[in-house]
C-alpha cells in the first residue's frame, strides 16, 4: 500500500500550501488589538503615576485665573488681535508687492524679491524681532512709527511677507494665461488687467492659504515680548508669563494657551472649510 504524501511535501518545494496564513484584514485587526492595548496600558500608566493634587494646584488655580480678569481680554487679547491683524495686513501688501516683483520681466526686481523672500524665509521669526528691538541702536535717532504697537507690527510683517510672497505668487500664476491675454485684446494695459482680472481671481484662490497665515502670525505675535513690551503693550503670552511669576503658579499660562485656542481653532477649521469649498467648485 502507497503512503499519502503530507500536505508539506504536496506543495512544490515542500512549503506551507497557499491560503494557509492570516488574511491582510486578520492582521490588520490584530494590529489594531495590540495599538489599543499598547494605549490603554500607557493611559493606566500615567493615571497612577502623575500627581493629580499637586497638578491641579498648579495649572487650575481658578481664584487665579479670576483675578486675570478682565485684564485678559481687554487689554492682552485685544493687544494680540492689534499686532496680528497689523502684522497681517502689512505682510499681505508687501507679499503682493514682492510676489509681483519676482514674476517682473524686470531683472533687478526679480533679483531684489528673491534675496528678500530667501533671507527672511530662512531667518528665524525670534531673531527678525531682536534685530527690530537693536535697530534704534544701529540708526542713531531712527524710530519705528507706532513706538511699541509699530515695532510689534513691523516684526509680524517681515515674517509674515516672505511666505505670504510665495503664496501669492503661486495664486497669481495660478490663474490660467488666457485671462490676461483676453483682457490685452480687449485693450486694457498690463496694469489694468493684472489690478482688474487677475488679482482679484488669485486672491480667491488663496483664501484658504492666507486664512493658515494669519493664525500662524497670530501665534508669532507672542514674540513681541522680547521687545521688552510692558503694561497696556503686553500680548497674551506676556501677560501669561508675568502673571505667572507674580503667583509663582502655572494656572496663568493654561489659561492663555486656552485664550489662543479660542481664537485659532475657530479660524483653523474655517480655512479647511473654505478649502473643501474650493475644491468642490473646481
Amino acid at each position: 500500500m502507497t503512503d499519502q504524501p503530507t500536505t508539506a511535501e504536496s506543495t512544490p518545494g515542500g512549503g506551507i500550501p497557499a491560503g494557509s496564513g492570516l488574511s491582510p484584514r486578520k492582521k490588520q485587526q490584530i494590529s489594531r488589538g495590540i495599538q489599543y492595548v499598547v494605549l490603554v496600558a500607557v493611559v493606566v500608566f500615567l493615571a497612577l503615576n502623575i500627581n493629580w493634587v499637586d497638578l491641579g494646584k498648579n495649572f487650575t488655580r481658578v481664584d487665579i485665573a479670576e483675578q486675570m480678569l478682565p485684564e485678559l481680554f481687554t487689554v492682552a487679547l485685544k493687544n494680540t488681535i492689534i499686532y496680528s491683524v497689523g502684522g497681517f495686513v502689512f505682510a499681505f501688501l508687501f507679499g503682493l508687492l514682492f510676489a509681483l516683483m519676482r514674476m517682473s520681466s524686470v531683472r533687478p526686481y526679480r533679483w531684489i524679491a528673491v534675496a528678500y523672500i530667501e533671507i527672511f524665509r530662512g531667518l528665524p521669526a525670534l531673531l527678525i524681532f531682536l534685530l527690530i528691538l537693536f535697530l534704534p541702536l544701529a540708526l542713531s535717532g531712527f524710530e519705528v512709527p507706532g513706538g511699541t504697537y509699530g515695532q510689534g507690527i513691523l516684526g509680524l510683517a517681515i515674517v509674515g511677507s516672505a511666505y505670504m510672497a510665495e503664496t501669492l505668487r503661486a495664486g497669481l500664476q495660478a490663474v490660467p494665461k488666457g485671462q490676461m491675454e483676453a483682457a490685452r485684446s480687449l485693450g486694457m494695459s498690463y496694469t489694468r488687467a493684472m489690478v482688474t482680472i487677475v488679482i482679484p481671481q488669485a486672491l480667491r484662490i488663496v483664501i484658504p492659504p492666507t486664512t493658515n497665515q494669519f493664525v500662524s502670525l497670530l501665534k508669532d505675535s507672542s514674540l513681541v515680548l522680547f521687545l521688552g513690551v510692558s503694561g497696556d503693550y503686553v500680548e497674551l503670552t506676556k501677560f501669561g508669563n508675568d502673571t505667572a511669576s507674580t503667583f509663582a503658579n502655572a494656572t496663568p499660562i493654561l489659561v492663555v494657551g486656552v485664550t489662543y485656542l479660542l481664537v485659532t481653532i475657530p479660524l483653523g477649521y474655517l480655512a479647511s472649510r473654505l478649502e473643501r469649498r474650493q475644491v468642490r467648485g473646481r
